[in-house]
Formats: structure tokens, C-alpha cells, sequence
């Protein structure tokens, strides 16, 4: 059983702490993230969207989710939330840019949400559960925020379905290295498979799950590519992989294998994300 921890939030609050975030918030990280939009990382959910609603978006990243999602509720409010103020100022200054008034934010710990019961339509979480402790009372405290009625909503990749062509010795020595460090953090990397599980552990009896897949060739294959050619030595995964026994040469030696993936033409990924549509 893993230990939960108490710590003090920037905003002076105290909360139960999150597992260490793997990926940490540098440059290349972003690249990715900023990236995402809810057709490509929340399609699952977008059915159950209604004009108007109010949303709470746990772990935000840097808001372009955040941003789709209040875009196609206004005039409904999402809460933008993140575990500490600099993570959330990411989100703050992509919704500035896109100039939209009907979001809040919030800094919290899903574990113990300082919000009353009852307060949302729709509680969406993308690629958040795999980093936290307890993601059973994660999905509980998501339960007790929403509306009777409401939907809780999760999507989170599972690593050990990632696959690719050609074959790159690298590339698996990347993947064993990161579901080491993931772990040892205290998160799950093969969350995608459990979200099912998890729902139904945190009491949700009305549980849809879903799958859906990111590839990438051409272009983006590139760019994936060197996405985490540059990851791998820069991040804080850099970092957790040092703590785990990789040494500079490991990290250099995968970084170059992502690099030679990338410039392959025939060279292929793809990604399984598990998804759950919880009904309160």
C-alpha cells in the first residue's frame, strides 16, 4: 500500500499530496501537451456535452483542453484545476490568449477537494489518474463533486501498449525505464487498463469504458519523435530515470534511438488510451 503524504500547497493549503508528476512541465513536455485538444483527447466525452453545463477540469496541463471544453459549454463555467500555482498558471495564460471569460481556477488535490458535494455537471480528468497515489479515492472525491445525475469523466494512456515500427532496441529499453520511474513515483503507467476497475472500486455502478488509439506517421511521427528524443534528456523523466540507475550515456543512447525511429519514412506508433464515462 502506498503512502499518502500531507503537504503544503502554494496557496498556503494544506492537501494530501499527488505522486511525483514524471514528466515535470519543461519545454518539451508542453510541446506535447499543448498539442492536445478535446477532439483528439477527449472525443469520448464530447457526446455527453451540453451547452450551458459546468465542468470541472482535474489537472489541466496547459489549458488547450481546458480551452476546447469551455469553448463548447458557454455559457456554462469550468474550473480549471492543478496541484499547485505554477502548473496552473500555464492554464491561465492559454486561456488569456484565447480571450475566454467563463473559466475559473482552482489549486487542489483530486484526493481531498476543497469544493462542496454536488457542484458540477461533468468532472473530466485526461491523462491524470496514472500520476496520483490513490486513484480510487481520486475517482470517489470526482464522484462527490458531481451532480446526482452527472457525468465523471477519465482517459488515460497505458504504456504498455505502446508499439512500433521498425524495431528500435532503444525504444524498449525507453519504455521499461519509464514504467520504472513512473512507478516509482507512485503512479500507475498502464492506468488505460485499470480505469474500468477503478471506477467500479470507487462505487460508480453505471460505467461505460472505452478505448481509443494515437498514431503517428509522417509529420507527426517526426515530431513525436523528437518530442521524446529531447524528453528523455531534458524533462524531469531525466531526472526520475538518473534516480532509477540510467546513466548519462543510457539517456543519450535512447534519445538517439527516438531520433532514428523519427527519421524513418516507414516508421509507425501507435498508443491504446483506456476511457470511462461514469454516471453519478
Amino acid at each position: 500500500m502506498r503512502e499518502r503524504c500531507l503537504t503544503l500547497g502554494d496557496n498556503g493549503a494544506s492537501f494530501e499530496g499527488m505522486a511525483t508528476y514524471t514528466h515535470g512541465h519543461h519545454e518539451s513536455v508542453l510541446r506535447s501537451h499543448r498539442w492536445r485538444t478535446a477532439e483528439n483527447s477527449a472525443a469520448y466525452l464530447l457526446p455527453h456535452l451540453s451547452s450551458g453545463n459546468s465542468l470541472l477540469d482535474v489537472g489541466c496541463g496547459p489549458g488547450t483542453i481546458t480551452a476546447d471544453l469551455a469553448t463548447r459549454l458557454t455559457p456554462g463555467r469550468v474550473t480549471a484545476l492543478e496541484h499547485h500555482e505554477a502548473a496552473l498558471g500555464l492554464a491561465r495564460e492559454e486561456i488569456g490568449r484565447q480571450g475566454l471569460t467563463n473559466v475559473d481556477f482552482l489549486v487542489g488535490d483530486v484526493h481531498a477537494l476543497d469544493l462542496p458535494d454536488d457542484s458540477f455537471d461533468v468532472v473530466h480528468a485526461h491523462q491524470v489518474l496514472q500520476h496520483v497515489t490513490d486513484p480510487v479515492t481520486a475517482l470517489r472525491e470526482m464522484r462527490r463533486v458531481t451532480k446526482p445525475g452527472g457525468v465523471v469523466a477519465a482517459r488515460d494512456s497505458d504504456y504498455a501498449t505502446f508499439t512500433w515500427f521498425p524495431v528500435v532496441p532503444e525504444l524498449d529499453e525507453w519504455l521499461a525505464l519509464y514504467q520504472r520511474v513512473a512507478r516509482a513515483n507512485g503512479g500507475e503507467p498502464d492506468a488505460g487498463r485499470r480505469l474500468y476497475a477503478w471506477a467500479r472500486a470507487a462505487g460508480f455502478t453505471d460505467v461505460t469504458a472505452t478505448a481509443s488509439v494515437w498514431c503517428f506517421t509522417g509529420e507527426e511521427r517526426r515530431w513525436w519523435g523528437g518530442m521524446w528524443a529531447d524528453r528523455i534528456l531534458q524533462s524531469e523523466m531525466a531526472g526520475g530515470a538518473r534516480r532509477a540507475g540510467a546513466t548519462d550515456a543510457d539517456l543519450q543512447r535512447i534519445s538517439d534511438g527516438w531520433r532514428r525511429w523519427s527519421s524513418d519514412e516507414d516508421g509507425w506508433l501507435a498508443l491504446t488510451h483506456g476511457e470511462i464515462i461514469c454516471r453519478a
